[in-house]
């Protein structure tokens, strides 16, 4: 029992001991939650208070950034105002202006009026003088109107021709002085930065034999090699008393040098016969196709051409190397006349590119011109045209013999060029007949012009001397006479270089003494 008792007092005392833990617990939690209320409540004042001193400053911010900017905006206004008024006042002093100009071109108008009525009146007073005057004139010189028309035609004609003369004369000089100074310049310097080397060329080729015995081999038994070996190139082979030497003959020059080429391998080789002759002469021909590249592409090179060209432009360039123009090698020629029209246009400010390029093909025809028919500078353009070749190209190509109307610097430059390569001494050789019938068409120009009574053409053809007839021909038109016939050989003739006209007049006065 008293076990009982003690345990219900200790559970008591527990239950006691817990309740009042309790209670003092929960009087601390309400403590805190109070002391917590309290501080939550001074940090709501607080931002509360920073908010509102936040909104103060932005308020003000913004009030002085709106009054800075209507500052800004008034004195806008009153800069733009200002720049109105003084618009305004130059358009006030301009319209005053433009009033008084328009006064003053009335009042030049009024003026012209009556200077008009005066001039009409005055223009009516001068034809009925007129009509007075022609008629006394016709009862004094008994001569109708007509009739005294034609005379003073007449009479002008002559005063006419006679200034014409005199005008063609002094032009004639005065373009003289200022072109022929700088034409020779411009030439001079051409000439002076390119000089290149001439050849003449030959319709024949001579190769070398070790012996004399060999011509019995080339010409096999029954002539069986050399029959194969022409038949096989297309040339002929001349086989004379010369020693050592077999002669190969044709107009064709590619076929001449494949020819030459394989004969050359033919006597290095020893093995002369029929079979053996068709595989050299095809092989030959192979190098002599591959020669003919290196050399359009190496002329390329020398005539310092950019952008590229179509093959087949090459090619027929390379072949240009085997063909002779009066002995004269074209495709040096055509180097050469490249070089020189990339010098004189760029002295003369053209378009280099197509000057080169032009003068490096005008020639081109020529190895075209037995298969096409037409001109060399025609059937030559139209296959740079075929191939890719601009139209500034083509013309100066075409151009270049006057088959067309020349219409560019460049298209001068050309025929220039041209003529410069050719006319060099030592560049060509001419036959004894086409020499003679130039010489013959120059004088038959000049005696085909009225006054003349001789001509004689010198210096090789570079010069005609033309004697007049002093009573028909005066000084004055000896000077339209000279250019008169300067025109007439450019139009008919070709000729390389140029040709100096000189028309002679001489008076001759004689008497005798008895």
């Amino acid at each position: 029992m008293e076990i009982v008792l003690l345990i219900a007092g200790l559970i008591i005392g527990l239950a006691g001991g817990a309740v009042s833990g309790y209670l003092v617990a929960k009087s601390r939690i309400e403590a805190r939650q109070a002391e917590a209320r309290s501080d939550a409540r001074s940090i709501i004042e607080d931002a509360n208070r920073a908010a509102e001193a936040t909104r103060r400053e932005a308020e003000l911010a913004a009030k002085e950034a709106a009054l800075r900017m209507k500052d800004e905006a008034e004195a806008e206004i009153r800069r733009r105002r200002a720049e109105l008024s003084r618009v305004e006042d130059r358009l006030e002093s301009r319209d005053e202006a433009l009033d008084r100009r328009e006064e003053e071109l009335d009042e030049r108008r009024r003026e012209l009026r009556r200077w008009e009525e005066s001039l009409e009146g005055r223009d009516s007073q001068l034809q009925e003088r007129e009509a007075e005057q022609r008629r006394r004139l016709e009862e004094i010189s008994g001569l109708s109107r007509e009739e005294a028309e034609r005379r003073l035609f007449s009479s002008l004609e002559v005063e006419l021709q006679d200034r014409l003369g005199r005008m063609v004369h002094e032009r004639t000089v005065e373009a003289e002085l200022r072109a022929d100074t700088e034409a020779r310049r411009i030439i001079s310097t051409a000439l002076e930065r390119l000089a290149s080397e001439h050849t003449s060329e030959a319709t024949v080729k001579a190769v070398s034999l070790p012996s004399d015995d060999m011509k019995g081999r080339i010409i096999g038994r029954e002539g069986r090699n050399i029959r194969a070996f022409e038949a096989a190139t297309g040339v002929d082979v001349i086989i004379d008393d010369t020693p050592e030497t077999v002669v190969i003959s044709s107009f064709d020059p590619v076929r001449r040098e494949v020819a030459r080429v394989a004969m050359s391998r033919l006597v290095e080789d020893g093995r002369i016969h029929p079979g053996r002759i068709e595989q050299l002469v095809a092989k030959a021909r192979k190098e002599v196709e591959k020669d003919i590249k290196n050399a359009g592409r190496q002329a390329l090179y020398d005539a310092r051409i950019s952008g590229g060209m179509h093959g087949e432009l090459i090619k027929l360039l390379g072949a240009l190397k085997y063909r002779s123009s009066y002995g004269q090698n074209v495709l040096a020629h055509s180097v050469e006349v490249a070089n020189l029209c990339g010098i004189m246009a760029h002295e003369l400010g053209a378009n280099v590119k197509v000057a080169r390029r032009a003068g490096l093909l005008h020639d081109i025809g020529k190895a075209l011109d037995h298969e096409m028919e037409g001109p060399h500078a025609i059937v030559g353009g139209r296959f740079a045209k075929k191939h890719g070749e601009s139209d500034e190209v083509v013309r100066a190509i075409q151009a270049h013999h006057h088959e067309i109307e020349m219409e560019t610097v460049e298209d001068v430059l050309v025929a220039t060029a041209d003529a410069i390569s050719a006319a060099r001494p030592g560049a060509r050789r001419e036959t004894t007949e086409t020499y003679i019938e130039r010489l013959r068409a120059l004088e038959d120009i000049a005696l085909s012009h009225r006054g003349v009574d001789k001509a004689y053409a010198i210096q090789a053809g570079r010069e005609i001397r033309v004697m007049v007839q002093p009573a028909e021909v005066d000084d004055r038109v000896a000077a339209k006479l000279a250019h008169d016939i300067s025109r007439q050989i450019e139009e008919e003739l070709e000729y390389p270089g140029q040709i100096r006209v000189t028309v002679i007049r001489e008076s001759r006065a004689t008497e005798y003494a008895r």
